[in-house]
């Protein structure tokens, strides 16, 4: 073979390239970027929109269906959801896999401008990357903590932490910004609070106020031309804060009505709207987002000296301090250091194995070489494709241990056999490489081809395995490389002595001997042919395990949902709720309870519709403990309150979570509410340990009044609909004015009355009419109260409610889901309205469409797999051959798996799947050296017994010796749990499993099939049928 050849007469050039390979290797290692898991682009983008005061009722008719309206017939799109809040719309638009994003966006962008005009005071609708979905981008989420003796009340730490800790935060080296999302009301704005009584004693309507304080607002003038000079004429129409309260409104007895004689005028931060605590303080809760490719852990070291400096300087003088919550450094580094162990001991048990076979110091050290070189020439290819090391990519690098050393174990295991014959050294180097090269190649390539339909899937769960996937194909194919060019020319110069080792090849020859006196009889062959075949096809399809989406890959903490009464304001929530929380929580945190707590967080959404809480433990062996105390303790004895709490889950930010979403669609809300309540009842029924969150929950409400205007009493004093519309929003939330720029920052301008202690007092407020005069509100408009939707939820243009439903512990999301269909869905039908359905979701959704996938992924590998060995082989037969022996890794698989179940669940997910397609490619590798050798033997005039015979023998030792130290090699994955093992433990052990009963059968079943002469006698006489009408025709 040239490229031995070449490598023997240059040994120096090649040693220099696989030193320089293992010293960059090792230099890009340290270079590469580290974060947990690989980046994911998801088809999908959002649009948000806010909408000061509104309803959600209001949202969903002004500014969602219009945004349905314009979005209607978007190329690719696969599903629009939409969320209509109170001041707050969000729609949801996934696209097809094969969308072009970069265009959708541009076509998004022109559908939005051409939308009709929204309400004066609503925002411009803003678009969104990745579904408005930050989990990808997030580095770290950080609190900053209000502690006792803190140097100012907390609403007044705004603009601290807006101008100085963000930015502070935000000159760290790999941070691209910082989100503040919970807490005190961010941002400022100019709030004028007038008494509505005594404004109506002076003869001043809300209306007037607004009319004066709108405009104020420079402009321009044009320019004028003076002599020999042009002056630019600005008017200078736009008061300071200050100035306001002067204003004069009105005039009563030669007296000027000033805004301040009824009205306060103060630049500071909204109401705050949530309630967030961390760690039994007070909190602001901050997202910070990472550059694109920045090291999350050097990042994250950086992140955190600031803000050691910073807590000790700046926030420590104010009595406040910058606590992390979920920090996704120490799962990394825990990751990291289970991976790096389990590939040591990979290495070392398949060293163990080579010295076992080989008894050779010096040939086993060669081959353990390929390793190191393999591996870090692996990293310099992942680097040059810009990946990231994680914890799928160290996976695939733990995986390809014992697969790098196949070939070399091959070429070595052929230049020892020829040294021990007494070959020179350059000639069994040279022979050694050339005489296995054909069979190399066509294993290699196998095995490498099996990894390019993963390569190519585009969903999340494609992105998510690629990084595995390329990894191991990396290393398959340089480890043919090397063991091609490194190997020969180190074992020319190491092996020049070589004792012989006589006993090896008789063990071989005996074992061989007895493989054929088995495969001997006809119909013993027939019968050893159709049994392992059928008994591997039928024990797979009937121990296969249930399918399930992605591994349960479960956090240290338990996260916990929270619906509060309805109507409950921010206040009642931080009195009656979250206080209590914080006091329960105590005795943990202070470690006076067990177990004890590392940190916890409290977050409840704005106007009280709900909470999360996030409690993480000190021991991460305690969680389940921990999450018995969430749910009995911490979340108990709440009137009215719906809680739960579950161990958290690494892949819930993929969908990963295991959740099935329940679609309850009608427009009939009202119809759906005993719906969704029987719903969640026979869930609990049928899937003990699962629990159903509605979203909207139909029995959270929000209390209305609703006001009628009365059209006679508005003609009669001058007002129109419009004008008591916006006198009503002035004494609710704020009747939006417009903006107000300082020459630095722009804020709202909000006029408002004082608070009311009773709805009833509306009715009563007096209201100064343009005719002259004063008449209470009530004399205008009829007060009701009613109820009305928290939150409405769309899903492509219709009103939905949706049951949340989680994965209970030890069932597999395929049982969950024909639960859901044969138990739950069969007694929800007859109750939906007239124009309801129902459909499935989240994971449910999510596992159908990548079974799909990875189906044809399958079949397509299956299909490359067989062209490439009837290439190679110039024969369709001996591809057929090899290919028969598939099923016999798929049953060892099943078993294996079925074994794990047995210490613990271990259910068929996606990454197992891709297990089975990984095993595709390596259990051909031993029947292709095997057809290879035989055919070669053929070819020098042997007889097809002694050819099966003669390969047998000759290639039992390599087949023994790579097989076992991909076993070896994988074997650490399978045994030792931890952080993130969870991951791939279900794919390593069909692949130990798949390999080692495949590599035993096929030893039987191999032999059996190139003796099975029958076969040929069949071949000929159709082959003889075929012919005969031709000659007939001729």
């Amino acid at each position: 073979m040239k490229l031995t050849e070449k490598s023997l007469k240059n040994p120096a050039a090649v040693i220099v390239i696989a030193a320089m390979a293992l010293v960059l290797g090792a230099v890009m290692l340290t270079k590469l970027p580290v974060q947990l898991f690989p980046a994911i682009e998801r088809p999908q983008l959002a649009v948000q929109v806010f909408w000061r005061g509104a309803s959600p009722s209001e949202i969903e008719s002004e500014i969602i269906e219009p945004i349905e309206e314009v979005m209607q017939g978007i190329p690719a799109l696969e599903e629009m959801r939409t969320f209509s809040n109170n001041s707050f719309g969000f729609v949801s638009l996934e696209f097809a896999l094969e969308a072009d994003m970069d265009r959708t966006l541009i076509d998004v962008i022109s559908r939005i401008n051409r939308l009709p005009p929204l309400p004066a005071d609503a925002d411009r609708p803003r678009v969104l990357m990745n579904g408005g979905n930050p989990t990808g981008e997030t580095l770290i989420y950080l609190f900053t903590q209000f502690r006792e003796g803190s140097a100012l009340p907390q609403d007044q730490y705004v603009s601290f932490i807006q101008d100085e800790v963000v930015p502070q935060l935000e000159s760290v080296e790999g941070v691209s910004r910082i989100s503040v999302e919970a807490g005190a009301g961010f941002g400022e704005q100019l709030t004028i609070e007038f008494d509505a009584i005594r404004a109506a004693e002076l003869g001043v309507s809300p209306n007037a106020i607004a009319r004066l304080v709108g405009r104020t607002v420079d402009s321009s003038g044009g320019f004028l031309e003076v002599g020999r000079r042009r002056y630019m004429l600005n008017f200078q129409g736009r008061y300071e804060p200050e100035e306001l309260k002067a204003q004069i409104l009105d005039w009563r007895d030669g007296r000027p009505i000033t805004l301040g004689d009824i009205a306060t005028v103060e630049v500071a931060p909204p109401d705050a709207s949530q309630v967030v605590y961390q760690n039994g303080n007070p909190a602001v809760g901050m997202r910070v987002i990472r550059e694109s490719g920045a090291n999350v852990l050097a990042t994250i070291d950086r992140l955190t000296e600031r803000l050691d400096e910073m807590n000790a300087g700046i926030l420590k003088e104010r009595g406040i301090a910058i606590e992390k919550s979920f920090d996704p450094s120490v799962f990394i580094k825990r990751a990291i250091n289970l991976l790096s162990t389990n590939l040591l001991i990979g290495v070392l048990l398949a060293v163990g194995v080579l010295w076992w076979f080989l008894r050779q110091i010096r040939a086993t050290l060669l081959i353990a070489l390929t390793i190191p070189v393999c591996l870090l020439t692996t990293i310099i290819v992942l680097a040059l494709f810009g990946r990231t090391v994680n914890v799928i990519s160290l996976a695939g690098l733990a995986f390809a241990t014992g697969m790098v050393l196949d070939a070399a174990i091959v070429v070595l295991e052929n230049i020892v056999r020829l040294r021990e014959r007494g070959e020179k050294s350059s000639v069994a180097s040279l022979l050694g490489a050339s005489q296995v090269w054909g069979a190399l190649l066509a294993s290699t390539t196998t095995t490498v081809a099996i990894f390019v339909p993963i390569l190519f899937l585009k969903d999340v769960e494609g992105q998510l395995f690629a990084d595995l996937a390329l990894t191991i194909a990396i290393g398959v194919g340089l480890s043919l490389i090397v063991a091609v060019t490194v190997l020969p020319v180190a074992a020319d110069a190491w092996l020049k002595k070589l004792p012989a080792n006589e006993a090896a090849g008789a063990r071989a020859k005996r074992f061989a001997g007895k493989l054929m006196t088995l495969t001997g009889h006809p119909v013993r062959r027939v019968g050893l042919i159709v049994g392992l075949m059928a008994g591997a096809v039928g024990l797979s399809y009937a121990l296969l395990p249930n399918l399930n989406y992605l591994p349960p890959v479960k956090r240290d903490a338990v996260d916990a949902f929270m619906a509060f009464p309805s109507g409950a304001n921010t206040e009642t929530v931080d009195k009656e709720i979250a206080s209590v929380i914080v006091e329960r929580l105590k005795p943990y945190m202070d470690g006076t309870k067990e177990p004890a707590l590392r940190n916890y967080y409290i977050i409840t959404f704005p106007n009280g519709q709900g909470g999360s809480l996030g409690v993480r433990a000190k021991d991460q062996n305690k969680v389940k403990e921990l999450e018995k105390i969430v749910n009995e303790e911490i979340l108990a004895g709440f009137p009215d309150v719906f809680a739960f709490g579950q161990q958290g889950n690494l892949f819930g930010g993929f969908g990963g979570s295991g959740s099935v979403q329940l679609h309850l669609q009608s427009r009939d809300l009202d119809g759906l509410r005993d719906v969704t309540m029987r719903a969640m009842q026979l869930v609990q029924e049928n899937l003990p340990g699962a629990r159903a969150q509605p979203n909207p929950d139909p029995n959270v409400v929000t209390p209305e009044l609703k006001i009628i205007p009365n059209d006679r009493r508005l003609a009669e004093v001058g007002y129109t609909r419009n004008d008591v519309a916006r006198i009503i929003r002035a004494l609710g939330d704020g009747l939006w004015l417009g903006e107000h720029f300082d020459g630095e920052r722009r804020v709202d301008m909000i006029l408002k009355s004082q608070e009311w202690a009773e709805p009833e007092q509306l009715e009563s407020v007096p209201v100064a009419t343009p005719r002259g005069g004063t008449v209470l509100l009530g004399d205008l408009v009829k007060i009701e109260r009613g109820v009305g939707p928290s939150f409405v939820q769309r899903v492509d243009r219709k009103r939905t409610v949706t049951l949340n439903i989680n994965q209970p512990d030890g069932m597999a999301l395929e049982d969950m889901i024909t639960v859901l269909r044969e138990k739950v869905e069969p007694e929800l039908k007859p109750m939906m309205p007239a124009d309801g359905t129902i459909s499935y979701g989240g994971s449910a959704d999510a596992l159908d469409r990548a079974v799909g996938s990875l189906a044809i992924n399958f079949v397509l590998a299956l299909g490359l797999l067989f062209m490439i060995l009837a290439a190679l082989f110039r024969s369709a037969k001996d591809a057929i051959f090899v290919v028969i022996t598939i099923p016999l890794a798929t049953v060892g698989g099943v078993l294996a798996l079925r074994l794990l179940n047995l210490f613990s669940f271990a259910p068929l997910d996606l990454l197992t799947m891709i297990g089975f397609i990984i095993l595709l490619g390596l259990v051909v590798n031993n029947a292709i050296l095997l057809v290879a050798q035989a055919r070669a033997g053929e070819a020098e005039g042997l007889t097809r017994d002694e050819a099966v015979e003669r390969s047998l023998a000759l290639r039992l030792r390599p087949i023994f010796m790579s097989t076992l130290t991909s076993i070896m090699g994988m074997l650490p994955l399978v045994l030792f749990p931890g952080a993130g093992s969870d991951i791939y433990r279900g794919m390593a052990t069909t692949i130990v499993g798949g390999m080692a009963l495949s590599t035993l059968f096929t030893l039987v079943l191999l032999p059996c099939l190139l003796r099975f002469k029958e076969l040929d006698m069949i071949m000929a006489f159709f082959a003889r049928l075929r012919r005969r009408p031709l000659r007939a025709a001729e």
